[in-house]
């Protein structure tokens, strides 16, 4: 999919906004990308998966980042025919009390797919938990780069990010 095929679809949607929002890290922002809207948006969603699935092999699973990257790596695992994993932030205290959920083998290359990133702190915090669990991770699918310095930390993890469409795309097309 072209980049200006998912700003379109990003725009349909509604996900992109503008005003004056304050960011998960604390800082303002005078844009924002709403990924409730996108990831529940059939289409765009539709479009987002089969974006990510063009990029991955027959032998990849993925890890979903929760809560956001739960609805692209499970649309993403349907388009592609592989299986996910989910990286929760915190172990659950009931139940299984797994950090990890779904089925991971040690050793399994594992691509994470996360919505936005602008710190690329969650996502790396996912990394290591999935890391820590026995996977191998050295790739990430990120539907938004805000360039705010998330690609330098998630890439100092020691992983690969590939951005559908960057906040430079985004913003020049508005």
């Amino acid at each position: 999919m072209a980049n200006q095929d998912l700003i379109d679809a990003l725009r349909a949607a509604d996900a992109v906004q503008f005003g004056e929002f304050e960011l998960s890290h604390g800082g303002t922002s005078e844009y924002y990308v709403d990924k409730y809207l996108f990831e529940t948006d059939p289409d765009c969603l539709e479009s987002i998966a089969e974006a990510f699935a063009e990029r991955l092999d027959a032998d990849d699973k993925l890890g979903g980042v929760a809560l956001g990257g739960v609805p692209l790596a499970a649309a993403t695992s349907v388009a592609a025919g592989v299986p996910y994993v989910i990286a929760r932030k915190q172990r659950k205290e009931y139940g299984t009390g797994n950090l990890i959920e779904g089925r991971l083998e040690s050793g399994e290359e594992v691509v994470v797919v996360e919505d936005i990133v602008t710190t690329g702190t969650s996502l790396v915090e996912a990394v290591e938990a999935l890391r820590e669990a026995g996977a191998t991770v050295e790739r990430a699918l990120v539907v938004v780069d805000r360039e705010e310095g998330g690609r330098e930390t998630v890439e100092d993890a020691g992983v690969e990010m590939d951005s559908l469409v960057t906040a430079s795309e985004l913003l020049e097309s508005q």
